[in-house]
């Protein structure tokens, strides 16, 4: 019997931190694999993606502005941080037989396409795979933000947040083994409790005021992006219902 997933089309955001393997700084081709086949498993039930990565394996540029870099310019070179990580998913997408086409915010056609919301949709319909770098092309917007933006854009059904814990706890879980873990959540308590970090607040009210669910989940788990496609409870859910 075919399986059925809970969810056609997706947005799936993941840290630039996911790619590291077990490196301090930049990219591992064997972590991007490792990435890539937890994507096929769920490539191959016909879901939809899109996919967002961040770019903290390479740069972050708040720290780096409140260390004497222009804010603006730290965050234009963490947008091409991003550019930089979606070519390497790139590559290891398409390693294990996934099509891909990686778009960027900001123009850079010699190695991407412009983000044009239909053809990124075309492409999905298609079945090819769409990586979204660059953020929304402008500085001061996290890519929590941008994942939020695409997500509505790209008509998903659901915005997949994938971390290193398996959920939104009520408080740091990797310090207070007395941590609880949520199953659900509504959006305003997610932005009101300063002691809860899902997104940050704008990505949260984007999504909130637009009604796309948030899926947190521990991506390091094998298996675990597909189970929370499957609708499998591994994780938090961020929505108006909670």
């Amino acid at each position: 019997m075919a399986e059925t997933p809970k969810y056609k089309r997706i947005l799936l955001k993941i840290g630039g931190e996911a790619l590291l393997g077990d490196r301090e700084h930049g990219i591992s081709p064997e972590a991007c694999l490792n990435v890539a086949n937890e994507i096929k498993a769920v490539f191959d039930l016909r879901v939809q993606i899109g996919l967002v990565i961040g770019a903290g394996n390479l740069w972050r540029g708040e720290p780096a502005s409140k260390n004497g870099i222009d804010r603006a310019t730290a965050d234009y070179m963490g947008m091409l941080a991003t550019v930089m990580n979606g070519l390497a998913m790139q590559d290891a997408l398409e390693q294990v037989g996934i099509p891909t086409r990686v778009q960027t915010a900001i123009e850079m056609r010699a190695i991407a396409e412009p983000f044009i919301r239909r053809r990124a949709l075309r492409h999905m319909e298609k079945g090819r795979l769409v990586i979204l770098s660059a953020g929304v092309g402008s500085p001061y917007f996290t890519t929590d933000s941008g994942a939020a933006l695409r997500a509505l854009e790209l008509n998903c059904e659901v915005l997949l947040k994938a971390t290193k814990v398996d959920g939104v706890y009520d408080k740091d879980p990797l310090k207070f083994p007395d941590a609880h873990r949520f199953s659900t959540m509504k959006f305003v308590d997610a932005i009101k409790d300063p002691n809860i970090n899902v997104m940050d607040t704008a990505a949260l009210s984007l999504c909130m005021d637009n009604h796309i669910p948030i899926y947190v989940f521990n991506l390091a788990v094998p298996g675990n992006l597909k189970r929370a496609v499957m609708g499998e409870d591994i994780g938090t859910m961020v929505n108006d219902l909670a």
